[in-house]
């Protein structure tokens, strides 16, 4: 279930969006109140702000959102993601984004692994030389490149 707080357009839930519940005009205790109860009972909370009143929400919030256009230098400094426009619409994007990069983390990380341990294997019973080694680390390193470029597209 997803809630939103203190939303200043249309106080409406959206069902849509995954939004089945709405508290607007909430006061700045209010929200930072709601969202450590929603913590206490295991969920994960993301809060979206821009205003200086909302800064200790970003920060307590396990997903801090400041929108840049906006937003007063303090909730955009407290907050994990800062939007550079008011457009949040693009919230799917970032979400698919960030799934995306940490699945090329991971693979690096494994790849990196694997490749240091075989390497390190095959140095260590003589297979193979210190310059096939480097060679095959900076291959190694290349692929790593490459695979986190794919963010990109």
């Amino acid at each position: 279930m997803a809630t939103e707080l203190g939303i200043k357009s249309s106080h409406r839930p959206c069902p849509e969006a995954g939004i089945e519940e709405v508290h607007a005009r909430l006061l700045p205790e209010d929200k930072l109140r709601r969202v450590r109860e929603w913590q206490a009972q295991g969920q994960r909370v993301a809060f979206v702000g821009d205003g200086i009143n909302e800064a200790p929400t970003l920060a307590v919030a396990d997903i801090g959102v400041a929108m840049g256009a906006a937003g007063t230098d303090v909730a955009l400094e407290t907050a994990d993601i800062a939007f550079l426009s008011d457009d949040l619409i693009k919230m799917p994007e970032l979400v698919e984004l960030s799934r995306r990069t940490l699945r090329v983390i991971k693979q690096n990380i494994a790849f990196n692994v694997g490749l240091n341990l075989l390497l390190m294997l095959g140095a260590g019973f003589g297979w193979i030389s210190p310059i096939g080694g480097a060679a095959i680390h900076e291959a190694g390193a290349l692929a790593f490149i490459i695979n986190a470029i794919r963010l990109l597209r």
